[in-house]
């Protein structure tokens, strides 16, 4: 029955086409893995350098507000990069 497409057939593979399409496949899924890992790994690395530096802000303010001393919030901030540093 045809419900109005129309499918070219391919013509089968032969053993050589379908081993080395099988390891082209093979090669480009451990290649997506890695790449998947890596930005993974990048993605909980920033995560904690975040966490410890709010941590910290935490603690600082905590540790300020026990002594009465009120923290000016642009004090707080500093510059990650040298960039930025030399725009403010």
């Amino acid at each position: 029955m045809n419900d109005g497409t129309t499918q070219e057939r391919r013509p089968p593979l032969n053993r050589a086409e379908r081993e080395a399409r099988k390891a082209f496949r093979q090669a480009e899924a451990v290649k997506a893995l890695s790449e998947h890992d890596k930005a993974q790994r990048a993605f909980h690395q920033n995560r904690e350098r975040l966490k410890a530096e709010r941590l910290a802000r935490e603690a600082q303010t905590e540790a300020a507000g026990e002594q009465g001393i009120v923290l000016d919030e642009k004090a707080q901030e500093q510059p990650k990069d040298k960039k930025r540093a030399q725009k403010a």
